[in-house]
């Protein structure tokens, strides 16, 4: 009975070791993202570590983590650039239409109603562009948009993550302080640990079966929406 307690194949075991190898991915990531500039390389590198934890994949996360971070510097680095500027365009549109440019007229209401869809679609590819380029090779233009496409293609997955997201947080800061601690001590690596079980069961359905085993490969989705049983 003590042999089964402590062998490291128990299941509380393998639990409690994921959840030990989120906080180092919690320090990893704040460090890796206080540059600002490396947060998309930092973000890709921690979706490396938990697509692969929820696959039951584990290997050295540290090492896993650098490996993802140096791999997908460049590339995930001009991704971020690109998203930061859109939403940085996209904050400032909403904001001078709700907070300065007050006056009631069709205008208004219909460019709010305009940038408000973008903003949403842009949270939706939020969601999924640093886990694609973790997992898959593409170049950035393609990458942008199998994220897009997968995000809309599922979007009642990408809904459910965001609210599950947004729940927690809100919870955390408003109802249950206790999880506060929580969050701080597992930060935003537990809500990519959480997002990845979802993305994994919709990358499987992009991935041809020979090649379900290889850390990354080209995702062509314009093919794969040809063939959904793949």
């Amino acid at each position: 009975m003590l042999s089964g307690i402590f062998n490291y194949d128990n299941p509380v075991w393998r639990f409690i070791g994921k959840f030990c190898d989120i906080m180092i991915l919690n320090v990893l990531w704040i460090i890796c993202s206080i540059p600002i500039v490396t947060i998309g390389a930092s973000t890709t590198a921690v979706y490396y570590v938990t697509l692969k934890l929820v696959r039951d994949e584990e290997g050295p996360t540290i090492r896993s983590f650098f490996k993802s971070f140096k791999e997908n510097f460049r590339q995930a680095t001009v991704i971020w650039l690109i998203m930061l500027l859109l939403g940085c365009l996209l904050g400032f549109d909403l904001y001078f239409f709700i907070a300065i440019q007050k006056t009631p007229s069709a205008l208004r209401t219909v460019m709010m109603a305009m940038f408000g869809g973008f903003s949403f679609v842009y949270l939706f590819v939020m969601m999924f562009v640093f886990p694609v380029q973790a997992r898959f090779y593409n170049p950035v233009k393609r990458t942008l948009f199998n994220a897009f496409f997968i995000s809309l293609r599922h979007s009642a997955h990408t809904l459910g993550m965001m609210v599950m997201d947004v729940l927690l947080v809100f919870a955390a800061i408003f109802i249950l302080p206790m999880l506060q601690a929580l969050l701080m001590l597992f930060g935003f690596p537990l809500l990519a640990f959480l997002n990845s079980y979802v993305i994994v069961g919709i990358f499987d359905k992009y991935m041809p079966k020979q090649e379900a085993d290889k850390e990354e490969h080209p995702l062509d989705l314009l093919e794969a929406a040809e063939k959904p049983g793949r």
